[in-house]
């Protein structure tokens, strides 16, 4: 008897769906999370998904901003333990396995930092564990009024090692700290006091809220967005005197171009600037 899964078989294991949907209008691409069913969790389809869809976001010129978003009550729920059990019973315990899929989802946080696009995370819902470490990844980040955030591998013997870099990148070590020790939920409010959350709006504005934010940027011109986002992270892990010395390079370059020739002398003309990215 043949090992291939029966077409039945194959049907109920492949959802219909594709795990990410996109959809672009005026300049802001809006990156959809499509697995509700599975608490949209980073299972190894989903981060192929979202990594290629990045991937062509990335190299896309008509893509000015980017809104990260997910179908159902949960933003993420981090990793797919079911796929992370499954391999306990390797050779070498899940060892392998396990450090590439962490090697993966790495991959997919710096992905997000290092697009050229500003991405906004649209949280509805629940964020936990890696699905936390996603929003704390993007660049900025609105939350529905019911919006939850937890880093809770602590209370399962597992503590949130790869979401802590994305975390204390973007809350102080206190905040970070807390919400790694002791596993709790930070609902949204207590999350935008934290700093891991730009605003909050009512419950299951999330979406649009962020697109707003999206718009505003993909307004301007693409050069110092693109320019500016780099050199943030950049300068962010250098010394106090090499940052000044990289971000006086970046913006002499950023002199240089023709965009902020034309803003300079509309201001100076009292006029609306013409961006031409470039």
């Amino acid at each position: 008897m043949s090992s291939a899964a029966s077409p039945v078989a194959a049907a109920l294991e492949t959802p219909a769906e594709p795990a990410v949907l996109r959809s672009d209008s005026d300049g802001v691409a809006l990156v959809t999370l499509n697995r509700p069913a599975s608490r949209n969790s980073l299972s190894e389809a989903m981060m192929t998904a979202l990594s290629e869809t990045l991937t062509d976001i990335s190299v896309d010129p008509a893509v000015r901003a980017v809104v990260l978003a997910a179908q159902g009550p949960v933003f993420s729920a981090g990793h797919d333990l079911k796929e992370i059990q499954a391999h306990r019973g390797d050779e070498d315990r899940g060892r392998h396995y396990y450090d590439q899929v962490l090697r993966r989802c790495a991959a997919l946080m710096t992905a997000i930092v290092r697009l050229p696009q500003p991405v906004i995370a649209a949280v509805d819902g629940m964020a936990t564990a890696a699905g936390c470490q996603l929003v704390a990844s993007c660049d900025l980040a609105v939350a529905g009024a019911k919006a939850r955030f937890c880093t809770p591998g602590v209370n399962i013997g597992l503590f949130c090692h790869t979401p802590m870099v994305a975390l204390s990148r973007a809350v102080s070590r206190k905040h970070a700290l807390e919400m790694l020790l002791l596993g709790e939920w930070v609902e949204a409010d207590e999350a935008h006091r934290m700093g891991l959350v730009n605003r909050v709006v009512a419950d299951g504005q999330a979406v649009p809220a962020a697109r707003d934010l999206a718009l505003r940027i993909a307004a301007k011109s693409q050069v110092p967005v693109k320019l500016g986002k780099a050199a943030f992270y950049a300068q962010s892990e250098m010394t106090l005197d090499n940052a000044y010395a990289f971000a006086s390079q970046v913006m002499t370059t950023n002199m240089l171009a023709r965009d902020a020739d034309e803003g300079i002398s509309a201001v100076l003309d009292k006029r609306p600037p013409h961006w031409e990215d470039r």
